[in-house]
């Protein structure tokens, strides 16, 4: 295999676990902490808080898109959802880059977003244990 797409295979391979793993954090809060996802809803999106029972049925919804995402399953869905996910939570927390030395933590959803918009963009590339690469070096050719 050429050098070239090998890295390729593991770099994008690299970004989709690394961005799982951020994603799949954030899921589980859901779960175990609902009154911090009540908050974090409240402060960065200005949406009145929902009980525990909504973010369970978020968490749910959540945990699948991720699923999907890490195993890179349906990548048009799953990669555009996380993007859009990730996207929509760096942007709500402006007020936050505005003092960024006093949020520096804050800075890192940029180098995030960075790898969700690469793996939307090269997600036909993302094939190292991909489902979708699988199921389509499994269809017979004519």
């Amino acid at each position: 295999m050429n050098p070239t797409i090998r890295n390729l295979d593991l770099s994008l391979l690299l970004l989709r676990l690394g961005v799982g793993l951020v994603m799949s954090m954030w899921t589980a809060d859901k779960f175990i902490n609902p009154a911090h996802s009540g908050a974090v809803l409240e402060n960065f999106y200005g949406l009145p808080a929902l009980g525990p029972g909504v973010f369970v049925v978020l968490g749910v919804v959540q945990a699948l898109i991720v699923l999907l995402f890490v195993t890179g399953t349906l990548r048009g869905f799953s990669y555009a959802a996380v993007l859009l996910m990730h996207g929509a939570s760096t942007l709500s927390s402006w007020k936050q880059y505005l003092d960024g030395f006093d949020n520096l933590l804050f800075f890192a959803a940029w180098p995030m977003l960075a790898a969700c918009i690469t793996l939307f963009l090269l997600r036909t590339h993302d094939r190292l244990l991909s489902v979708d690469a699988m199921r389509q070096s499994q269809k017979p050719t004519a």
